[in-house]
């Protein structure tokens, strides 16, 4: 039991999460021996203190459902500090003691630390991480754990909610059940794959998925700031320079993180960039992005219009610097707050990309912001620079700007 703290008594917490659970069935009054039978289920609470940790909720269900246990309740505490108090109610232990039960407990853990891995500067064995298994049920959830709430957004293939899941916020991407076919249920599987191998600050975090066909979803942590195409488009809000170069940084150093790891997104934009409670800025949506392919390249022609580099467009080879062009249109974006030629249809700007066409620049926007842009959208991908060689340039102009601005204070 080196991973975890376990405490068998919630109320030595003073944490109020107890509920009435013996007041879920009505039962009649004359039936006394049914209700006999019901009152007296023991069911006991299980409490783990530990790091906070990704897939830390799997980790736990599966390690009380491998002793036998039933999760009725569970509530998840977290603390500033990184942290978390992991609370299930359960059922499934035939006795009130709970002596022989932490004992169980016990051994589960210990049985399961060859697969939880340790921290590599970590000399205490309660900062230990856990590690996700590569098997499936580490990442499978139970359809019946989540509680679908508001749908955020809709799709041509499915919708986006905001929903529970055991006391998480996260959003849920549902994949309508009437639209599924082979193509369909190959992009989600390989959704599923590139987000099981990525984890980085500004890429969205995955936490799970429903794989049984029809009802097929993917879970990921929920994004209270929306995505940056509304907090532009539809607030109509104007960015600080400071603002817009924290962004845009957020935003490269995610695409490089994926690059680093042969990932390529294929539909970068404004609508799939995201913003936590904290204005931080993480990629989305990976429903076409893909592994790239032993030659590194690709041809098939996918994304959005608006946001689309030419090669991808003319259907001829293209890698990484796809995205990179993509960039550079939610780096206008940012500097404008309009939509990528809105006078035209998405067919009509594409046709004009193909022949060299680009936004307009906008005026009075920062030079060398102006000029990193340009050099983005070059005809010739190999001509673009990497997502590092640009954040680079942003954090560079980002650090002179704060130096101007705290200058005058400085000098007093």
């Amino acid at each position: 039991m080196n991973d975890f703290e376990t405490f068998s008594k919630l109320e030595d917490l003073n944490l109020d999460v107890r509920k009435n659970f013996n007041a879920k069935e009505e039962i009649p009054a004359e039936d006394s021996s049914r209700r006999h039978d019901i009152t007296h289920i023991p069911i006991h609470e299980v409490i783990f203190s530990t790091v906070d940790k990704p897939k830390l909720l799997s980790q736990l269900s599966a390690l009380l459902s491998d002793i036998g246990l039933n999760i009725r309740e569970a509530h998840v505490f977290s603390t500033t500090d990184g942290y978390s108090l992991d609370v299930f109610v359960v059922e499934g232990w035939p006795v009130e003691d709970t002596k022989a039960l932490h004992e169980e407990l016990g051994k589960a853990i210990a049985r399961s630390e060859g697969t939880w891995s340790g921290s590599s500067h970590s000399k205490s064995a309660i900062e230990k991480p856990i590690v996700a298994r590569s098997k499936p049920e580490d990442w499978e959830i139970d359809r019946r754990l989540l509680k679908t709430g508001e749908r955020i957004a809709s799709g041509s293939c499915g919708d986006l909610y905001h929903g529970m899941y055991l006391g998480m916020d996260v959003a849920i991407k549902v994949l309508r059940s009437e639209h599924l076919n082979d193509t369909l249920e190959d992009e989600f599987t390989q959704e599923i794959a590139i987000l099981r191998q990525v984890q980085h600050r500004n890429v969205v975090r995955f936490i799970g998925a429903c794989t049984n066909s029809p009802h097929l979803c993917i879970i990921t942590e929920y994004m209270p700031g929306g995505s940056l195409y509304e907090y532009l488009h539809k607030n109509h809000v104007v960015l600080t320079l400071s603002q817009l170069l924290s962004f845009a940084i957020d935003v490269c150093k995610g695409m490089e993180y994926l690059h680093q790891n042969n990932v390529i997104h294929r539909d970068l934009k404004t609508a799939n960039l995201l913003m936590d409670s904290n204005n931080v800025v993480k990629v989305a949506d990976f429903g076409v992005a893909r592994f790239l392919n032993n030659g590194g390249v690709m041809t098939a022609e996918t994304g959005t219009y608006r946001w689309m580099a030419p090669e991808v467009i003319n259907h001829q080879p293209y890698d990484q610097k796809a995205d990179v062009f993509s960039f550079a249109i939610v780096l206008w974006e940012l500097l404008t707050a309009k939509v990528p030629y809105d006078t035209m249809t998405p067919l009509q700007a594409a046709l004009g990309v193909r022949q060299g066409l680009r936004p307009e620049l906008p005026e009075n926007a920062h030079p060398r912001l102006l000029d990193l842009m340009q050099r983005c959208w070059v005809a010739i991908p190999s001509d673009r620079p990497s997502f590092l060689e640009i954040q680079v340039e942003l954090e560079q102009l980002l650090q002179e700007i704060q130096d101007i601005v705290e200058a005058p204070n400085g000098a007093e």
